[in-house]
């Protein structure tokens, strides 16, 4: 009996070896195969990821970024067709990128557009390659954007893709959606699969990177060309002021004017009147920045031209605005101050166009005391009331007196914790500079208030000049 049993069981155990052995070659040389396609997904990936470096080290344009992102993802899950929208910089629609030829529809076309194609099929292309679209549009693009998560459709599952497979899903970094990408394959082609979203997901988390930089890169270089024009704009502007305080017999003049921004809408100027005469502008143009600084460019021409052409200072005012009132928009007004020192007569003449009021130092008294001269800011009417209120203060300046012009940014400058510097302590400064001419005068206040405020905090524009009686 055991001459038969054990030659059976050794044949049974035998048998089982081998099939246990095959089923394990078989495991094997799955899960060899398996390796090997995710070995091969993984090459494609990084061929994907060397190619979008390889895209930014070459500085290639914006579109053939985006036909490398899409044409790129179609090898990798060898897919037929695909397209690529990308939200816009207020994130209100999603606007084509790069779309396949060959890619269906993945928004709504309207009815007209389809009423058109009927004689002309190219016209739904020309549509989907320019028309951006919402967020509350009707499509698998607009829906995939709103509810933001990658999605598989299977061949004949969804209406609006009846005779095709696809995945597509958003493009997110750093909570934001960069746009939303989708690939297609007919029912004819291999469809996806579920192993393939996470190939998605992956290229679609490294274009969104890709994308993120490529747009700070564009604002990084449109910047750089803004700060260049405004560089050339601040070069400009130094032109249009005055290079160096002018020698006037019996007086002595210094200004200084800074810059809250690249530009300023501060202006101020010397006028030659002739050889006894001599007159002083100092303007501030509402706003700051480009607009206030073309605002005064331009009122420094018409000045220039009224001040040579009219002897009263209420005049020039006067000129000025019946000039600059039909070019000035509602929402922009100029106050300015502007006198003329006559040598000659030893006379100072103000007039004012609802700029602060001038400070006049008497070395006499050690006093201060506001030049207001009545008048109204330049560009707010017609002439009908400014040229009725606008008003001529003469005085006479004695020795050791002194005028400070100063525009707002000096009073109105202000520290971290808000402290504002205030009239009361321009006075003081002007007080305890007046006895060193109008250069210690300039230098005070403005040293004055750069220590309020230090030295990186500039709240506005900040103008001074300063009239010393010899």
């Amino acid at each position: 009996m055991w001459t038969i049993f054990i030659p059976a069981l050794c044949a049974l155990l035998f048998a089982a070896v081998f099939f246990a052995m095959r089923k394990s070659r078989n495991r094997v040389r799955g899960l060899e195969r398996r390796l090997q396609e995710l070995q091969k997904e993984e090459d494609r990936v990084f061929d994907f990821l060397h190619g979008i470096g390889a895209a930014f080290s070459e500085g290639v344009r914006s579109s053939e970024l985006h036909r490398l992102i899409v044409e790129s993802s179609l090898r990798i899950l060898d897919a037929q067709a695909g397209a690529l929208y990308l939200t816009n910089k207020t994130d209100t629609a999603l606007t084509p990128a790069f779309i396949t030829s060959g890619c269906p529809p993945l928004v709504e076309i309207p009815q007209h557009i389809l009423k058109q194609a009927a004689s002309s099929p190219a016209v739904i292309e020309s549509f989907l390659q320019l028309q951006p679209v919402g967020k509350n549009a009707v499509g698998l693009f607009p829906e995939c954007w709103k509810n933001g998560a990658t999605r598989l459709i299977a061949a004949g599952s969804d209406p609006q893709l009846p005779a095709h497979s696809a995945i597509l899903g958003p493009l997110v970094y750093r909570h934001r959606t960069i746009g939303v990408m989708a690939l297609v394959n007919p029912k004819s082609a291999v469809a996806f699969e579920e192993k393939d979203l996470k190939v998605f997901r992956a290229l679609a988390e490294q274009s969104a990177f890709a994308l993120y930089n490529e747009a700070i890169y564009l604002e990084a270089g449109e910047k750089k060309l803004l700060d260049r024009d405004l560089e050339i704009a601040r070069d400009i502007q130094r032109i249009l002021l005055p290079e160096a305080d002018p020698v006037f017999p019996g007086y002595e003049l210094s200004a200084v004017s800074l810059a809250a921004r690249h530009v300023s809408g501060d202006y101020f100027d010397y006028i030659p009147l002739g050889a006894d005469r001599l007159g002083v502008a100092i303007a501030d143009v509402s706003g700051k920045g480009v607009p206030a600084s073309l605002i005064m460019a331009m009122c420094r021409g018409v000045l220039r031209r009224e001040a040579t052409a009219t002897a009263a200072a209420s005049d020039v005012l006067r000129r000025v605005n019946s000039q600059l009132y039909p070019d000035i928009k509602e929402d922009m007004f100029i106050s300015m101050a502007y006198l003329i020192l006559d040598g000659a007569a030893g006379q100072v003449t103000l007039a004012r166009a609802g700029h602060d009021a001038p400070l006049l130092y008497r070395a006499a008294t050690g006093t201060v005391e506001k030049l207001s001269p009545k008048g109204m800011a330049l560009g707010i009417d017609s002439g009908e009331v400014f040229n009725s209120v606008c008003a001529d203060l003469s005085l006479v300046m004695e020795a050791g007196d002194c005028i400070l012009l100063y525009t707002d940014g000096a009073t109105e400058a202000m520290n971290q914790e808000g402290l504002e510097y205030g009239i009361e302590r321009l006075i003081e400064a002007l007080c305890a500079s007046a006895p060193h001419g109008a250069a210690g005068v300039v230098r005070h206040v403005a040293e004055d208030v750069k220590n309020l405020t230090g030295d990186d905090f500039k709240h506005d524009d900040f103008t001074l000049i300063a009239i010393s009686k010899k």
